[in-house]
């Protein structure tokens, strides 16, 4: 076999800022041509060994380093950031963060023009890469003009331009809705192809990554590998579950069946499952046997929109005719591709932005009239990357920042901080610096300083997104615990099992229109809006078909009343 492009041996490394080692005795080498996705729960040393891979470690992040990585046979260690850029690219979560030229075409000859190619050739080079990734029509585009998988697909010809052996995605599917995500998976797909690179995708979205084929899945968990196998291997045994990553959905499905799953059934693709009859019968057994819940309808209209329109100043009509209700106490998700009028429904119901047509009421009363800090009471909004919101150093000054603002009595405001501190679950941290704690944690300062407000409705945009599954599973559980208490949650997603597994009714915005409203279920087995909204369809409707289940939408109607009421509550307490 020939040489890999990267070799680990008996490798650890240890932060200069820690005291223990985050990463533990890595063994493990990729070859050319070679798809690996490494996946493990957040914390586990994901991004340490990614940045080993890439150069970051040693030269932007110091370090005491053991054992032994190479690329190419060099060791890393005495190989310049340089020298190490031209064998490894790395395609970042965020793309807007990866562009430094004004268009596309001066972005894709970035590293040409360091390398001083002529321009002769830079510019064959440029046009030749562009095609292979479908951007040969947007050369003269600005970045900021393209859609998210557009730019994804540029930052991908930076890189491929260079001829590196190794290309790194990180977390590609993060910020993509279902559809461009699937999108992106084929390109990396086809793109590997073409190129012949090794490809290396660290991603949380596993059955989204495994829509392609893969060679092999580097499980992480504590800063090792626990598992180093096939995707047929891996999802044949219990490493996922155990390690609190989410299965595709359809292995799920066949366990609560009590199908067995082998290697030999090829479970790592919907596309490539062989189910026997006796596997086949055990599923519609579960199918008959489960219930599945009614709906009720006599829940009261806590927020109403009739007839709402919304265009920018720049003549772009983002919002056309919304009429849509949310009910009191209910758990809403709005869903649909990027750019669909999401995030301006979010705006404009919450007085950033002022709709010219139509009207918005809460509580049968018109809330026009009010002022951003008026609705504020009444609807918070809490965004993606609390980052943005938190202005406070301390956690407890952060959650009664709104309080003091609206000049709250000092007694009352402690009163108040102290009943969402503890909601919350950050009551014995709140004489803490926000920046000691993690991610998680610090969206839910960033809800706790909204819920202290006493909101009627919550806005959550993304709320679980880049989590892991089981921090994922603790924040779902946490809104759950709220709107439980009375507080009614609208989440603006991209995720579908999320949609499934929590929202009770969804609502689907496309092109600045609604084009459906119902449950998660009929909206993944509608094919018409899942093409029209940039939706996925879920495994589950396919698992249902295979098993020639009369009904393919009762049947995932049925899995997520399964979950919600046997199996979803556990999953926390694990």
């Amino acid at each position: 076999m020939s040489e890999p492009i990267i070799r680990f041996s008996n490798f650890g490394f240890k932060y200069n800022a820690q005291s223990k080692p985050t990463l533990y005795d890595i063994n493990f080498e990729i070859h050319s041509g070679e798809r690996v996705l490494i996946a493990g729960p957040s914390g586990c040393g994901k991004s340490t060994l990614v940045h080993c891979i890439n150069g970051l470690i040693p030269f932007s992040y110091k370090g005491e380093q053991t054992g032994s990585l190479t690329l190419n046979g060099k060791e890393t260690k005495e190989l310049s950031l340089f020298d190490v850029s031209k064998s490894v690219g790395t395609v970042l979560q965020d793309s807007d963060a990866q562009f430094v030229g004004l268009t596309v075409a001066e972005d894709i000859a970035f590293a040409l023009e360091n390398d001083c190619v002529e321009t002769e050739e830079l510019h064959k080079r440029v046009e030749k890469t562009a095609a292979l990734v479908d951007m040969n029509k947007f050369l003269t585009h600005a970045p900021g003009e393209l859609s998210g998988g557009q730019k994804q697909r540029v930052s991908m010809a930076g890189i491929m331009v260079d001829d590196v052996d190794l290309i790194l995605f990180d977390e590609p599917l993060a910020n993509l809705d279902p559809k461009t995500g699937k999108t992106a998976i084929e390109l990396i797909d086809e793109m590997q192809e073409k190129t012949g690179a090794a490809v290396i995708i660290v991603e949380h979205r596993l059955e989204d990554v495994l829509h392609r084929k893969v060679d092999r899945i580097v499980l992480m968990g504590e800063g090792r590998i626990i598992a180093d196998m096939t995707p047929d291997e891996l999802l044949s045994g219990s490493f996922l579950s155990d390690s609190g990553i989410r299965e595709p959905l359809y292995i799920t499905a066949l366990k609560y069946a009590g199908v067995e799953i082998t290697p030999n059934m090829k479970p790592s693709s919907i596309r490539t499952l062989s189910l026997g009859d006796e596997d086949i019968n055990k599923v519609v057994s579960w199918y008959n046997e489960t219930k599945k819940s009614e709906p009720s309808d006599d829940e009261k209209i806590l927020l109403e929109t009739n007839g709402v329109s919304f265009t920018y100043d720049n003549g772009h009509k983002a919002l056309y005719d919304i009429t849509m209700n949310v009910k009191e106490g209910e758990m809403l998700a709005v869903v649909g591709t990027n750019g669909a009028g999401k995030s301006t429904f979010s705006k404009v119901v919450c007085g950033f932005e002022t709709n010219q047509e139509g009207t918005i009421t809460l509580e049968g009363k018109d809330i026009l009239p009010l002022s951003i800090k008026e609705r504020a009471d009444l609807i918070g909004y809490v965004m993606q990357n609390p980052n943005q919101m938190i202005s406070k150093v301390m956690i407890y000054d952060e959650a009664a920042l709104g309080l003091v603002t609206r000049g709250v009595p000092e007694s009352e405001i402690k009163e108040k901080v102290e009943k969402v501190l503890k909601i919350c679950g950050l009551w014995s941290f709140r004489n803490w610096p926000v920046s000691a704690l993690s991610f998680g944690q610090k969206k839910r300062v960033t809800i706790a300083s909204i819920l202290a407000l006493e909101p009627k409705i919550i806005i959550l945009d993304e709320p679980t997104a880049g989590q892991d599954y089981r921090h994922y599973t603790e924040i779902m559980e946490f809104l759950t615990e709220l709107n439980k208490s009375g507080i009614t949650v609208i989440m603006v997603t991209h995720d579908m099992h999320l949609m499934l597994e929590y929202a009770d009714r969804a609502i689907v915005f496309s092109g600045g229109k609604i084009i459906a409203n119902d449950t998660g279920a009929n909206i993944l087995t509608n094919r018409e809006i899942i093409e029209k909204a940039s939706l996925k369809e879920t495994s589950l409707y396919e698992l249902a078909l295979m098993c020639k289940i009369e009904s393919p939408r009762d049947f995932v109607s049925r899995f997520i009343d399964f979950e919600r009421t046997t199996q979803r509550g556990a999953r926390i307490d694990e």
